[in-house]
């Protein structure tokens, strides 16, 4: 049974995540050879101050 973490910046439409999650099961399914009941997802909505790159900080990127 797959099960995938998904980590995101807050923000994203539920109509967003509906088709990530569609669009990452459809793409497990083919490529493990299983069924959509078997594929689990966890989606983690992370706060623009929680996530960083380079040692800066998502809420402090200009913009």
């Amino acid at each position: 049974m797959p099960i995938i973490h998904v980590h995101l910046i807050e923000g994203r439409s539920l109509d967003q995540k509906r088709a990530l999650v569609k669009e990452v099961t459809d793409a497990v399914c083919r490529t493990v050879n299983v069924t959509p009941e078997h594929v689990k997802i966890i989606m983690h909505d992370m706060a623009r101050h929680d996530y960083a790159t380079a040692g800066v900080l998502k809420s402090d990127e200009q913009k």
